[in-house]
């Protein structure tokens, strides 16, 4: 019976070894998104959203260079008779993608009334502005949605201002990422 055996048969040296492929970070490989979310109160425990074509969302747009989030704040919600009133950041979200970073500032607004929320445009003419139950609000989010409005909220409530990276809670706000 016939057999079939191997020999290994070594390499020739190569005069030009083969140079480590090196991996490079993708941080910084191109300029961040930067957002801005509103959280927007209607009495002890409701919230506004937008209803884009029966999605719930946190009113959110983008910050454009130059331009800080309180004044991108204003852009996202229309129609406000003296513009949103907007208390202060509750938090700052990061989250580095492949590619990118994604940086999200949560604003928060005083206490509004349904009356003043009925004259609010979403930026997005498809969405109509919604008040709905806080619970429900956070029920139909994203997990990385609703980590973000639960942690504004507490932020809210405890006068502070929290630090998301990654999907983890962080005690400070790196001084890059403080705009006012």
């Amino acid at each position: 019976m016939p057999t079939i055996t191997a020999a290994v048969i070594p390499a020739a040296p190569s005069a030009d070894p083969v140079p480590a492929q090196k991996t490079a970070s993708y941080e910084s490989w191109r300029p961040p998104v930067i957002g801005v979310s509103l959280l927007v109160p209607v009495g002890p425990d409701s919230l506004v959203v937008a209803d884009l074509l029966g999605t719930i969302i946190v009113p959110t747009g983008s910050v454009h260079d130059g331009q800080k989030p309180a004044e991108a704040a204003q852009d996202v919600l229309r129609g406000a008779p003296d513009g949103l009133p907007l208390l202060r950041c509750v938090a700052v979200s990061c989250v580095q993608l492949r590619r990118r970073k994604v940086i999200t500032h949560m604003l928060a607004t005083e206490s509004m009334t349904r009356e003043d929320v009925g004259r609010l445009s979403y930026r997005d003419p498809r969405a109509d502005v919604r008040v709905l139950p806080t619970m429900r609000v956070v029920d139909n989010l994203t997990a990385g949605g609703r980590q973000r409005v639960l942690v504004a909220l507490q932020a809210l409530a405890t006068g502070e201002t929290a630090y998301i990276e990654g999907g983890v809670v962080r005690r400070s706000i790196p001084a890059d990422l403080v705009q006012e």
